[in-house]
């Protein structure tokens, strides 16, 4: 199996109440990592309260060099932090205001429409979770197979037998493919803080919410700091083929690596073939990936969804891979607030971090439109992104941000109406119309804010006040046209 170059590792402190953490880091070549800001003044907080940590021990140690994959790691950011908790009538998670990218995508416009699923399993590879934090704990997959009372009346999640004969013993809530046991500790950070961007919960008066806060997180844990010489890539493998086996509707996944695998391929590609989205970052090598592939982001698998990190002027980060052909969507990556191990939270910055957005838009969208397959909630979340600066359109394929609200009211079965023939002065509702008829053109008039969208096969969008849209259907083209006008604005057949 051919190696792949990997990432520094790091040793910090753990303590009651802070948490110290690495940041993204970018590869040199194979073995040797390149420098970064190591600086030990980070603040991390607790729910109600935050403290200085002025000692975290952030020294780098070279890699080993069988370390076959690149492992995303993070540092969190200075942050001021007010301990006032924010009240809502609703959403009553005190620390919403640290996080940006929860506004920038819209997610609050979204949960109007949907708040995800439990029916929806999310498998994050990574470096395992917090499966006792307060945000997290009610969202977690159980594996109904190892949970209840075995034949000797024993609990089927600590009785260290296989009851469900997958191979894995008492994977309730997933499996450590490093240390190959249902010990899903997060010694690093990371895949905590992606769970929390994932499905952290709301409402419950704690910390934040996530992007998805109904949602079933299967956690998997393929790295570990603590654990040296350790195959990554083997390891990830593995993690994919036991979230497909156990049923994972969505594989969010943060590591990669400069070197194609066919194994890892075909593991993904066995995904696919059973109808699993498969979020992966597209990297943090300040590289353009149309030259220099980054795996598993670049395999060419229809259900695959690369994703950079952008801050919140929707630039991409300079850290970021992009490509015009092989990025697909960027979305919040820089200073983004989530849970951390311990029931703390913190920043941290990658295009791990923009993956996670991504991953729980998915679930969002799939929650509410469940017959949808993966390359059908693939193609809404690409397409119905914010248009990103024009000095960003060269980054990724769609020059889209991710936007939840769009991909989900573009689409809102309950306000689509099928064959909607407009009358010469019919007022358009707030909402969704499909054309179904052979050929229309509509045009919109009047006053006020209006947002009209386009949806084809190719995306086509226009966002008129005044102006004529023309609609030609063609079954063998067009998967859906739809017509959105949030105004209420009147609209006139020519």
């Amino acid at each position: 199996m051919n190696q792949r170059k990997t990432l520094k590792k790091y040793s910090w402190l753990i303590s009651l109440l802070v948490i110290g953490f690495v940041s993204s880091w970018f590869m040199e070549n194979r073995y040797q990592g390149l420098s970064e800001d190591t600086s030990s003044e980070n603040t991390f907080y607790t729910d109600n309260s935050y403290q200085q940590d002025d000692s975290a021990d952030l020294e780098s140690k070279k890699p080993p060099q069988n370390q076959a994959r690149n492992v995303p790691l993070s540092k969190a950011d200075k942050s001021n932090e007010d301990s006032k908790k924010e009240k809502k009538i609703i959403l009553n998670d005190p620390k919403m205001a640290e996080a940006w990218g929860i506004k920038k995508t819209a997610v609050e416009a979204a949960w109007k429409i949907s708040i995800g699923s439990k029916d929806i399993t999310v498998a994050i590879i990574d470096t395992g979770i917090d499966i006792n934090h307060k945000d997290l704990s009610n969202n977690l997959w159980v594996n109904s197979g190892e949970v209840g009372l075995d034949a000797k009346n024993k609990d089927k999640a600590t009785n260290g037998i296989d009851d469900d004969g997958n191979g894995f013993i008492d994977d309730v809530h997933g499996w450590n493919f490093v240390s190959n046991n249902n010990d899903l500790k997060d010694n690093h950070g990371h895949g905590t803080h992606i769970g929390g961007i994932v499905g952290a919960e709301a409402g419950n008066g704690f910390g934040v919410a996530g992007v998805a806060p109904k949602v079933s997180i299967m956690a998997i844990k393929y790295y570990d700091p603590t654990v040296p010489n350790a195959n990554n890539l083997s390891n990830t493998i593995r993690a994919i083929r036991y979230a497909t086996k156990m049923g994972a509707k969505i594989i969010n996944y943060s590591g990669g690596g400069l070197e194609y695998s066919a194994e890892e391929y075909e593991a993904i590609k066995a995904a696919k073939e059973k109808g699993i989205l498969f979020v992966a970052a597209a990297g943090n090598e300040r590289s353009n990936s149309d030259k220099n592939h980054y795996y598993p982001a670049d395999y060419p698998l229809s259900n695959i969804i690369s994703v950079t990190a952008a801050n919140e002027t929707n630039n991409v980060l300079p850290s970021s891979n992009y490509g015009q052909s092989t990025v697909d969507i960027q979305a919040p990556g820089s200073n983004i607030y989530s849970t951390l191990p311990g029931n703390v939270f913190g920043n941290m910055t990658g295009t791990s971090q923009a993956t996670a957005f991504a991953t729980g838009v998915a679930v969002l969208v799939w929650a509410h439109y469940k017959e949808f397959d993966a390359e059908q909630i693939k193609k809404y979340i690409l397409k119905t992104g914010d248009d990103v600066p024009e000095s960003q359109r060269n980054k990724t394929r769609y020059a889209k941000q991710l936007n939840s609200y769009k991909a989900l009211a573009m689409l809102d079965a309950n306000q689509v109406l099928t064959g909607f023939a407009p009358k010469n002065t019919d007022t358009i509702a707030h909402g969704t119309y499909a054309i179904s008829e052979g050929h229309k053109e509509i045009k919109f008039n009047g006053s006020g804010m209006v947002s009209q969208t386009a949806v084809t096969e190719e995306n086509s969008e226009e966002d008129p006040t005044d102006k004529v849209i023309s609609f030609q259907k063609d079954l063998n083209q067009v998967l859906r046209q739809a017509l959105r006008n949030t105004a209420g604005q009147t609209q006139n057949k020519p």
